[in-house]
């Protein structure tokens, strides 16, 4: 008995080579060219994908700091300077993952995307899912879900959605915040701005707030020095060493003792 998509076999007999018998009319098999084609991009995104291969991009090196010049096109390079290797992909979740992340690209977490890794270094960062790692970015984190965020947040601009709600148990810290939805917790930054129909509930420590006309804020708020945390922006005042009162009569010379 040969197995019916065999397209040839060998007689046990005489071994010759020999085609089998035709498949089954009931059973259909799939061959190269059967293959559903890819479906095509649309013209925006071979455009986008064209431009980005053909541009050269600055990058960093993650130890060293050392910028180098690289093509739109490359997905790794090694600086020149420590042979760090620099990862320059996109990463795009769509189910768990729990590796930790560290590129130049930009990491989209999707809706039914579970992201767990204990850090997330990247270039820009659009958060739809459920994050449970520290999120570094080098540019714009946009969060847009719903839930709790166990990890920390540190980016150069944090956008807090309009469809956003999430509870920052860690210190979210960054040059600017913009909340269109609905956060609490804590920030760090040089600028918080609410957005009209947004609400912010937590501590606030910046140089400068914004709450436009229909945006609620409700916490403590800490104009200051952005580097300190809200305790460390209380000076510790040395106390005062208490001076011992003098006494108001002159002393008395010692006299010598009578001789016996």
């Amino acid at each position: 008995m040969e197995y019916a998509a065999a397209k040839s076999s060998i007689c046990r007999q005489c071994g010759r080579s020999f085609s089998p018998f035709a498949p089954k009319p009931g059973l259909k098999l799939r061959t190269r060219e059967e293959a559903p084609p890819p479906e095509s991009s649309s013209i925006l995104g071979r455009f986008e994908d064209f431009w980005k291969r053909q541009r050269s991009l600055v990058v960093e090196c993650f130890e060293c700091k050392r910028k180098q010049q690289v093509s739109g096109a490359a997905s790794s390079t090694i600086c020149p300077g420590c042979s760090t290797h620099i990862d320059l992909r996109d990463y795009k979740i769509t189910s768990g993952f729990s590796r930790s992340i560290r590129t130049r690209g930009d990491v989209h977490l999707t809706a039914r995307g579970d992201l767990a890794s204990s850090s997330i270094v990247c270039q820009s960062a659009l958060i739809e899912g459920r994050l449970r790692g520290n999120l570094h970015c080098d540019d714009t984190a946009t969060i847009n879900f719903s839930g709790k965020v166990p990890g920390r947040i540190r980016a150069r601009h944090v956008i807090v959605d309009r469809k956003a709600d999430i509870h920052c148990f860690r210190t979210v810290r960054a040059e600017t915040v913009e909340i269109r939805g609905k956060m609490s917790g804590e920030i760090v930054a040089q600028m918080v701005t609410v957005d009209r129909k947004a609400s912010l509930e937590g501590d606030v420590t910046a140089r400068a707030i914004t709450v436009e006309k229909g945006g609620m804020f409700s916490g403590q708020l800490v104009i200051g020095q952005t580097g300190l945390t809200q305790g460390e922006l209380l000076q510790q005042q040395e106390p005062a060493t208490v001076a011992t009162p003098q006494p108001q009569f002159p002393e008395t010379a010692s006299r010598p003792l009578p001789a016996t």
